[in-house]
């Protein structure tokens, strides 16, 4: 019976990761990871719950990488350091994962193989073919897996519309070809199936920015993903056409750019690019900088350009700053700061809302229809995307032919099982969530975050008191100290009333008491946390440290 598990990226945004099971042999598709989510204050991101694997890990024979976003292979470091296995992807997308595996000390023991298009693996009872897929993202690919049970897809991220570099398109004719073998199941992009018709074209986002920058007397700044090597192609050959100099600025798309030169997926003649420290030695309408912060990160270039805090580019009047992606959600806050920064300086800023400067790799509604038209496949089970997007999909396939008993709508942890006698859900895996602060893997849970937000919203009170150990005493305090809490309320001071409900405890008890200062802890938490409430409406997180001298 094979087993297809999704550990991850089912019902959400983020976080893709599935395994594919048959007897003694487990293959793992992507490791992603999700950036964090309002509620989660902190956190600086989130990484699938990799239980199943670690139970399992003896069958596992790789994990296979789609393409180089952080959605698919962000969390591989930390799988890294669990389990030693193989990880195949296309060189670009094994170039971004040894730039992160550098971050973790893992490189030299990572066992990293390249793959390509066209190309298969055995991997134990499964054989792999490699599809070319185009992405917003060089070198996407979809999976066919050839199984003891029948011939699975699995498209990756993948959009039909004709990319800026051709050998980068969807190979389409191999899809149909798979279709015409047999597909047993389909797993397909579920991200865009709200949208109808299709994807704009990379030609007519270079239209558009090539109008843009030849229309701009200034400096023209452009904010994209590092990843985004297709897009930088395009504005290196406006740049061309155009007289201007080109500077990339920002780690990580200095990074992706050599990437990209080193495996000749971009061409950049020698007498465009120029370094930063040069910037003065041209005039401003000679100047296109193409940096990071697209999303409102508030380390990026773009960030501290905007809080004017970049060591070599200030804003001026005159500059066109574009911003030539997406606005993902739960970022729109952070970019909308950024925007409205670089307009108070002077800039004049160009974004998705008001102008045709990006495109998505995902998949419209008529691409998707078109996927399964090709394919045609036996059972249709939709991946990526929240529940309302699996939704929509599971009803699209179902519009194209697909019966309704064989669209599978699996979640996080439910097991698909496919025999002979086709397809059914099985049991339910353990999933989940596993949230990195800092260094710190797993350690913060649902208690630290309510602690945090509770911190955030109330307040903290501290109550700082010591005793004298023969006779009990106050010989010091109660001194209270609070932080992110108001001092004084209108009938007077808040936190001297205190200090006498905090007397008043410690009168209620004997010295004798057995373990008097842990209940005369617990008594100051309660009786401050009803004073507070009674007086201001408010619960700030009490603290007491209380010595005995």
């Amino acid at each position: 019976m094979l087993k297809i598990i999704p550990l991850g990226g089912l019902g959400e945004i983020g976080l893709n990761m599935m395994a594919f099971e048959f007897k003694d042999s487990m293959i793992v598709v992507d490791c992603g990871l999700m950036f964090p989510e309002d509620y989660m204050l902190g956190i600086d991101f989130v990484i699938p719950d990799i239980h199943y694997i670690k139970q399992n890990c003896q069958k596992l024979c790789g994990v296979i990488l789609t393409h180089a976003h952080e959605d698919h292979i962000g969390a591989v470091p930390y799988l890294l350091k669990e389990i030693n296995v193989p990880v195949f992807g296309t060189p670009f997308t094994l170039g971004m994962v040894r730039h992160k595996l550098e971050e973790h000390d893992l490189v030299l023991s990572a066992i990293l193989k390249d793959i390509h298009p066209g190309e298969t693996l055995s991997l134990g009872d499964f054989v792999l073919e490699f599809i070319r897929v185009a992405h917003s993202v060089v070198d996407g690919i979809g999976l066919a897996l050839r199984t003891p049970v029948g011939l699975i897809l699995h498209t990756g991220d993948f959009k039909l519309t004709r990319t800026s570099i051709k050998a980068m398109d969807t190979d389409l004719n191999r899809f149909s070809q798979l279709g015409d073998e047999g597909v047993r199941v389909l797993l397909s992009d579920s991200t865009n199936v709200e949208k109808e018709g299709y994807t704009i074209s990379d030609r007519q986002v270079g239209e558009t920015l090539s109008r843009i920058i030849s229309d701009s007397n200034g400096r023209v700044i452009i904010a994209l993903f590092a990843s985004s090597i297709a897009r930088i192609q395009q504005i290196v050959n406006i740049v061309d056409a155009t007289g201007r100099k080109i500077v990339f600025n920002g780690k990580s798309i200095e990074k992706s750019v050599s990437l990209a030169k080193s495996l000749n997926y971009i061409d950049i003649p020698d007498n465009l690019e120029m370094t930063i420290d040069k910037l003065n030695r041209y005039a401003d309408n000679e100047i296109l900088i193409v940096t990071t912060g697209s999303q409102g990160e508030p380390m990026s270039a773009l960030a501290r350009m905007s809080a004017r805090t970049h060591k070599q580019i200030k804003i001026q009047s005159g500059d066109t700053v574009i911003l030539s992606s997406k606005f993902i959600p739960g970022n729109e806050k952070a970019i909308a700061n950024i925007i409205n920064n670089l307009y108070r300086l002077g800039a004049d800023v160009i974004y998705e809302k008001i102008s045709a400067i990006h495109t998505s790799g995902h998949a419209f509604r008529d691409e998707l229809k078109l996927m399964i038209q090709l394919t045609r496949p036996e059972y249709f089970i939709p991946i990526h995307g929240e529940y309302r997007h699996l939704i929509h999909h599971a009803r699209l396939a179902q519009l194209v032919g697909v019966s309704e008993d064989h669209v599978l709508l699996a979640e996080n942890g439910q097991i698909v099982e496919f025999d002979e006698n086709g397809g059914r859900f099985g049991e339910k895996v353990v999933t989940g969530r596993v949230l990195i602060d800092g260094k710190g893997i797993g350690d913060v849970g649902r208690s630290v975050l309510k602690e945090r937000r509770i911190l955030s919203e109330e307040g903290m009170v501290m109550v700082n008191m010591a005793f004298d150990e023969e006779t009990g005493i106050v010989i010091y305090g109660p001194e209270i100290v609070s932080r992110g809490f108001v001092f004084e309320t209108e009938n007077g001071h808040l936190l001297e009333d205190a200090k006498c409900v905090i007397l008043e405890v410690i009168e209620e008890l004997d010295p004798g008491v057995p373990d008097r200062l842990e209940k005369i802890r617990a008594m100051i938490q309660k009786s401050l946390k009803k004073y507070f409430y009674f007086t201001i409406g408010r619960r700030p997180v009490i603290l007491p440290f209380i010595l005995e001298i």
